[in-house]
């Protein structure tokens, strides 16, 4: 009798260590209950072919790109790897895996949960999210040029970056979170933290990082409750976040980039029914351009788009097949591929998905953008 009692239980504890694990390595924004799919929610949108889709990998649990061009004057993509604790090269514009970087470990050029990336000039800045930290590299080579906010950072992991004053100014999310299992968000009075800046400059062939600002409103109404993807605008001292909690009402908040202050405006608040994720923007010479934001349908992501100057919501398109997007990075630079830049997104945690810029203006009617 114990045996086939121990049998018949055995089903039930493995499912238990599962669903253990999944709850470990589940993001804060993930909430298991909440599944919205695209196809039920009715909103018009526009569906733009994808240009490419990588080859699936799902041991890696890829998050969010950065694009660069190599001294041959290839595009790249680099990717993080969050399970695979590493980042993972593509050809930008054929989508071919061309290599690995990285291992697990806390060293320099080694990576825990890498989830946030941006690229400048020549430098990749990455965010680890359980080595609590950013790590810049010098590309082609992926050579570490330092780690920086481990002193301060408690969950980082998304972030935004400009060449500013010789050296390169830095604004890291940090998703801080309370319980056991991290998921519970902090009172409003604690929020004063969600946001770290950071001016990177280099003397003497040494880089070093000096804490800036610390910022985060603490109010409801401007408070981010789950942090995570931040992009600006200088030109109009704009800082999108996305707030990506749910229950509050998911959507981009306002601040201003000189001050990290509440602008007191929201985007999308209505429009985004799934989760406000990535956000990308594409600045024109003129002074105008888009900004494109994702809303993170499980079965096809919207990639709403907003005018510069005014965040008028201009439309919305989802792509043939990309879904579940966390990261995106809007590349503005032409080639011979795509003369008029070309938009990745993140596909399901496994794959990278390439929308040409020609497509996504003839199918929304958006005027051509000179960089």
């Amino acid at each position: 009798m114990t045996p086939r009692l121990a049998l018949f239980a055995m089903p039930f504890l493995l499912a238990a260590c599962a669903t253990g694990a999944r709850t470990a390595d589940r993001e804060p924004d993930e909430a298991a209950d909440h599944e919205p799919m695209l196809a039920a929610s009715g909103l018009p949108h526009v569906v733009v072919r994808e240009a490419f889709v990588t080859a699936s990998t799902p041991a890696d649990n890829l998050d969010s790109p950065a694009s660069w061009t190599a001294p041959d004057g290839r595009r790249w993509v680099i990717t993080t790897a969050k399970k695979g604790d590493a980042l993972v090269v593509f050809d930008g514009d054929t989508g071919k895996r061309l290599r690995t970087v990285g291992r697990k470990g806390t060293r320099l050029g080694e990576f825990d949960r890498p989830n946030g990336i941006a690229v400048v000039g020549d430098v990749a800045l990455v965010v680890e999210r359980d080595n609590h930290r950013v790590q810049a590299l010098s590309l082609p080579g992926f050579t570490p040029l330092l780690a920086f906010g481990d002193a301060e950072l408690r969950k980082p992991y998304g972030l935004w970056a400009r060449a500013k004053d010789g050296g390169i100014e830095v604004i890291a999310s940090d998703n801080y979170m309370l319980g056991a299992d991290e998921e519970t968000v902090p009172p409003l009075a604690d929020l004063g933290q969600r946001y770290r800046r950071y001016q990177l400059s280099a003397a003497g062939g040494r880089w070093q990082a000096a804490l800036v600002q610390t910022f985060g409103e603490t109010s409801a109404a401007g408070a981010i409750r789950i942090a995570e993807s931040v992009w600006a605008d200088p030109a109009n001292d704009r800082l999108l976040l996305s707030e990506e909690d749910v229950a509050s009402g998911t959507r981009l908040r306002e601040y201003r980039l000189s001050d990290g202050r509440y602008a007191g405006s929201d985007i999308g608040a209505g429009l985004f029914r799934a989760q406000a994720e990535g956000i990308a923007l594409m600045a024109c010479a003129d002074g105008g351009g888009y900004w494109i934001a994702t809303d993170q349908f499980k079965d096809r992501s919207l990639f709403h788009v907003f005018d510069r100057r005014t965040l008028a919501h201009l439309g919305a398109f989802a792509g043939e097949v990309t879904a579940n997007t966390d990261g995106i990075w809007l590349e503005q630079r032409g080639d011979a591929r795509f003369p008029q830049g070309v938009f990745y997104a993140l596909h399901d945690d496994q794959a990278v998905a390439a929308f040409d810029m020609r497509d996504v203006g003839k199918a929304l009617g958006l005027a051509a953008c000179t960089p």
